[in-house]
C-alpha cells in the first residue's frame, strides 16, 4: 500500500495483518475517490474517521489538505497511522486519537471540509453514524462512505445529501454533500 498522488507520493504506508482491523482501500478506489475530491482538497480539514493505517487521510494530506484529524478506536491502528503520517511527512497537519467515532462525534467542537468514512462491512455502521457526521460537516463539505455494495444508505440525512454512487467490483463509494449555509 502506498500514497499515489501529491507531496508524499510513492510513500509506502504499512497496515495491520487481517482485514477485521484494516481493510486497505485498492488504488484504483483510492484514485477515484480523490479524483471526485480534487477542487475541494486545497486548504480543506477532513476527518478520517475508523482510519485503519491513515491510508485516505494521508493521501487527502499529500495532494494539499491543510490538516487531518484520524480517529480509530484500535489502539494498534493508531500507532500504524502515526508511523505512517510520520514516513509521508505529514504528521505536522495531524490529529491522531484513539476512540470510538460516536463518542468523538458528540464531544468534538470543530467541523471539517472533508469526511471520509471506511468503517467495518456488514455492520450497519454507516447508516448509524451518519445523523452525528452530519453534524461535524462544515456548509457545502463532503462525505465520502466506502462500504459493501449491499449497504443501505439514506438519500438524506441531517442535511447530508446522496450525490452519487461509484461502483468498483466488491466496494461502493457513496458521495454526500451537505447543503451550504443561506
Amino acid at each position: 500500500m502506498r500514497v499515489i498522488a501529491g507531496d508524499a507520493r510513492g510513500t509506502k504506508l504499512e497496515t495491520l495483518p487481517g482485514e477485521e482491523v484494516t481493510r486497505p482501500t485498492i488504488d484504483r478506489v483510492k484514485e477515484a475517490v480523490f479524483s471526485a475530491l480534487q477542487f475541494s482538497l486545497p486548504g480543506a480539514r477532513v476527518l478520517d474517521l475508523f482510519a485503519g493505517s491513515g491510508q485516505l487521510g494521508i493521501e487527502a494530506i499529500s495532494r494539499g489538505a491543510a490538516s487531518c484529524v484520524f480517529l480509530d478506536r484500535d489502539r494498534r491502528a493508531v500507532d500504524i497511522v502515526t508511523k505512517n503520517c510520520k514516513a509521508a511527512g505529514v504528521f505536522d497537519r495531524c490529529r491522531v486519537a484513539q476512540g470510538e467515532a460516536e463518542g468523538f462525534l458528540a464531544a468534538t467542537k470543530d467541523t471539517f471540509h472533508i469526511v471520509l468514512l471506511d468503517p467495518p462491512y456488514h455492520h450497519g455502521t454507516l447508516a448509524a453514524i451518519l445523523p452525528a457526521v452530519a453534524n461535524v460537516t462544515a456548509p457545502g463539505g463532503t462525505v465520502l462512505c466506502e462500504s459493501e455494495l449491499a449497504a443501505d444508505l439514506p438519500d438524506e440525512c441531517g442535511g447530508l445529501h446522496k450525490k452519487k454512487q461509484y461502483r468498483y467490483g466488491k466496494v461502493l463509494v457513496t458521495r454526500y454533500e451537505k447543503e451550504r449555509a443561506e
